[in-house]
């Protein structure tokens, strides 16, 4: 595979909390690559180092050893400012939790990463409002966090995670608050919306009822890959 096909190669990846002898190893030598135009899915058992993983990936922990390359950059070697930037600008995030504001409309939400890079509210809120209803909830976008159920906050939360139409998009189990009809229905939408030629996905997940929705699933176990396998996606 070409080198500009892969958005993320860790190679030899460590990450230890702690110093000395009471150091906890949670990542061991990881060898993991993300490709463009995919959707890649994390999976292994609670406390295998998942969310670490992703979380060293999309910057927000510093390696203790070995090489990360994101979007072509060593992104664990950018000062802390050229790290938010890169971040605010490349990265999208889906988490858990919604982190819905709850006093915002959910187009005020969704266009919180524009707001954050300096766009006037009138075209941030226009572009919220046009994501909003390819998600599905156009009619829904001047409502409240409070007045969605939880399939509606996570489209909200994709929007917003879209909206600045990053080049990696990480999800930390995407589907893990929702009932199987509702998950299923929003990977959908987040295939639709999110899988394309220049851009990569990542998500950690515990949910199995969504795996065939992945190109690619990535086994981890004791801070290690232990296997990957590559599948057809079938709509």
């Amino acid at each position: 595979m070409a080198m500009n096909e892969r958005a993320v190669i860790c190679e030899g990846l460590h990450k230890n909390f702690g110093t000395g002898e009471s150091a906890v190893k949670v990542l061991r030598g990881v060898d993991f690559e993300v490709n463009y135009g995919e959707m890649t899915f994390l999976v292994g058992p609670s406390g295998c180092g998942k969310t670490t993983l992703l979380s060293v990936v999309a910057g927000l922990l510093d390696p203790t050893g070995g090489e990360l390359s994101v979007l072509g950059k060593p992104i664990a070697k950018l000062g802390s400012r050229q790290a938010v930037l890169f971040r605010r600008e490349n990265l999208g995030f889906v988490f858990q939790q919604f982190n819905l504001l709850p006093s915002l409309t959910a187009a005020e939400n969704a266009s919180v990463p524009l707001l954050a890079a300096g766009w006037p509210r009138k075209r941030a809120v226009e572009k919220a409002v046009a994501l909003l209803e390819d998600l599905g909830l156009g009619e829904r976008a001047q409502a409240k966090p409070n007045q969605l159920s939880g399939g509606q906050q996570q489209r909200v939360a994709f929007a917003r995670a879209l909206i600045h139409e990053p080049r990696l998009l990480v999800c930390d189990e995407p589907t893990s608050a929702l009932d199987a009809e509702t998950g299923h229905h929003v990977m959908e939408l987040l295939r639709k919306s999110a899988v394309r030629p220049d851009r990569a996905v990542l998500v950690v997940t515990h949910d199995s009822r969504i795996y065939n929705f992945a190109d690619r699933i990535a086994h981890m176990n004791d801070g290690l890959i232990t296997r990957v396998e590559e599948q057809k996606y079938a709509a």
